[in-house]
């Protein structure tokens, strides 16, 4: 198996796991955050995630994996079927495709440069102080803002967090592959490690009022979307075929805005208190556990 058939593998089951982690983080909100199993699960489902991530990255372009990171919204969506035991209404499947086709045609358009994929000091620390800019209006704005936009506002804080995560995780790879470990840069490493976990927790907040739908479809555009415009400035990425590219990227966000707006008003519907996710067994069973 090639770079590629490692990196889409790895990339697939590391969707696959942020799903799980995503559907267990709602699960612990619903339950006031209280339940050591229930933090273990999620946070072992985020770990195992940013893990078979990271070991992606080390076979393909962040390009790449971040568009595949996108398959979480629809490992998402069977997942909480069989948990709720309710079907996936035919408008979540449309609107899920509709942001995956839109996000995954802006990131196939990307294309990296020749230039290893180094981020070597002061530029780390600059990136770092404008990702922690962002990550702190957003996360501002969102204590102002109502249940709802809250939920969505952290989910694109942690969206941000994660996606510079990425980018640095490459360039400290790139590091490491290339010259060996003295290359490394210790800032890029930690600021790694702050972003992640600076994103797992805004991302568990964010399930706190909207469900999981809106924060998860912000939290899987955001994160590309970010790590693409860094893939450009950082990496000197660029797209394909001049004025049309960007004309075809222009389109392609706004099908995935569409895809986004409709994931958000369903899962705004379903998350009001008239609306009940299970049966009364099913309430007794869960505060069993």
């Amino acid at each position: 198996m090639g770079s590629l058939g490692w990196a889409v593998t790895f990339s697939v089951l590391s969707a696959a796991s942020y799903a799980a982690a995503a559907v267990a983080q709602e699960r612990l909100a619903e339950h006031g955050q209280r339940g050591w199993s229930r933090w273990a699960k999620a946070l072992l489902l985020t770990a195992g995630g940013v893990v078979l991530h990271v070991v992606a990255l080390n076979f393909g372009t962040v390009a790449v994996v971040q568009a595949l990171g996108t398959l979480t919204l629809l490992f998402a969506l069977p997942i909480a079927a069989l948990r709720y035991r309710t079907p996936i209404g035919r408008a979540s499947w449309i609107d899920a495709v509709l942001t995956v086709l839109g996000l995954a045609l802006i990131l196939s358009l990307s294309v990296e440069s020749d230039a290893p994929a180094v981020l070597a000091e002061p530029d780390d620390r600059h990136l770092a102080l404008i990702t922690l800019a962002v990550v702190a209006v957003l996360s501002l704005a969102a204590w102002a803002a109502g249940p709802r936009v809250r939920s969505v506002l952290l989910a694109a804080a942690a969206g941000t967090a994660f996606g510079i995560a990425s980018v640095l995780s490459k360039a400290v790879l790139a590091a490491l592959t290339g010259d060996g470990l003295s290359a490394v840069s210790p800032f890029g490493g930690v600021a790694v490690l702050v972003f992640a976990t600076g994103g797992y927790l805004l991302g568990q907040l964010s399930y706190g009022r909207a469900g999981m739908a809106a924060p998860l479809a912000t939290v899987s555009v955001t994160n590309p979307i970010v790590a693409a415009i860094a893939g450009v400035v950082v990496f000197n990425e660029g797209f394909r075929f001049g004025g049309a590219g960007l004309a075809a990227i222009a389109f392609a966000a706004l099908v995935m805005t569409v895809g986004v707006i409709g994931l958000a008003r369903r899962a705004a519907t379903e998350s009001e208190p008239d609306t009940p996710n299970h049966s009364e067994s099913e309430r007794s069973a869960d505060s069993r556990n």
